[in-house]
């Protein structure tokens, strides 16, 4: 069995009575981008706080590659590269500079410091920017500085709080390539509360409500974790919605406008076969049907309430 990259075990914190998270439980064992969900408050913040040694959990364990974070949190954070939601840049010194004094204080042996740079600099896409003052740099680049400063030690795990916050769509783009770049080597948690953020980049999500885990499993299980109950139709002819509700189990017609439909349904089965049926008996003649998915929005919405 392979060593779990993190492992999280009855993990519970409480700022002075109130429990922010309270038996929190989940594991991961190979590589690939996971997405951290919740609504503000919910306590996914002391979550990644804790998995990153930030903050000391009241109860429960975390460990990283093996290693305890409480008992021996210096070695685990070797393994671990964090970018807050606000980059922690020091905007008077080049980059190269802050390169250096990041590779410095993560442990990186003096006759490699130079190698690392120039290999996260060509990495992230700024190494045509080293000598310049990182005051002088957009905010797409300081973004991708910020994301050089958490590799630069070649972690292990990675966690990016909010990494495309603020950019412009094309630079939210290229952040989202290199960050599927980077999971290719190694572990990688996107904290986020950008839904769209979620579906384009993660492989697998964890949500948390109420400092409890509500939710995880794939993109796939999150968009269809709320049972499908409406169908969109597309026919030749335009029977009207009353001939429409008709057919045993549908419960509503809504007329999308040039003979489009959408039929809500409850939970009989074999629903699409009883309306292609149909329409062959009355010649409606079925062009297109489709089962309609539950948004992100409404299953976010719905986990919410648990």
């Amino acid at each position: 069995m392979n060593e779990s990259i993190l492992k999280i075990e009855n993990l519970s914190h409480r700022y002075s009575v109130q429990w922010a998270i309270r038996d929190i439980n989940f594991e991961i064992n190979k590589n690939g981008i996971y997405g951290l969900l919740g609504s503000n408050g919910a306590g996914k913040s002391t979550t990644m706080n804790i998995i990153c040694g930030v903050l000391k959990q009241t109860e429960g364990s975390v460990s990283i590659k093996g290693i305890d974070m409480r008992k021996d949190p210096v070695q685990a954070k070797r393994h671990i590269g964090f970018l807050p939601q606000i980059p922690p840049l020091h905007p008077d010194l080049t980059v190269e500079e802050y390169l250096v004094h990041c590779a410095n204080l993560r442990y990186v042996p003096k006759n490699d410091v130079n190698k690392a740079v120039d290999e996260v600099t060509v990495r992230c896409g700024i190494s045509h920017f080293k000598k310049r003052l990182i005051r002088n740099l957009s905010g797409g680049y300081q973004q991708r500085l910020g994301i050089a400063q958490a590799i630069i030690h070649n972690p292990d795990f990675v966690v990016f709080d909010e990494p495309t916050n603020g950019l412009d769509p094309n630079q939210i783009v290229e952040i989202r390539h290199l960050i599927k770049e980077i999971a290719q080597e190694r572990t990688v948690i996107l904290s986020t509360h950008i839904l769209t953020e979620v579906q384009a980049t993660c492989d697998h999500i964890y949500m948390i409500e109420q400092g409890s885990l509500v939710f995880s499993g794939s993109v796939d299980e999150f968009d269809n974790y709320i049972e499908p109950n409406s169908l969109l139709l597309s026919l030749l002819a335009n029977p009207g919605t009353e001939e429409l509700r008709l057919i045993p189990g549908i419960t509503g017609v809504e007329e999308l406008g040039g003979s489009r439909y959408r039929l809500r349904f409850n939970d009989t089965p074999e629903i699409a076969e009883r309306i292609v049926e149909t329409s062959v008996a009355k010649g409606w003649r079925l062009n297109e049907i489709n089962l309609e998915k539950s948004s992100m929005d409404s299953v976010f919405a719905e986990l919410s309430k648990k």
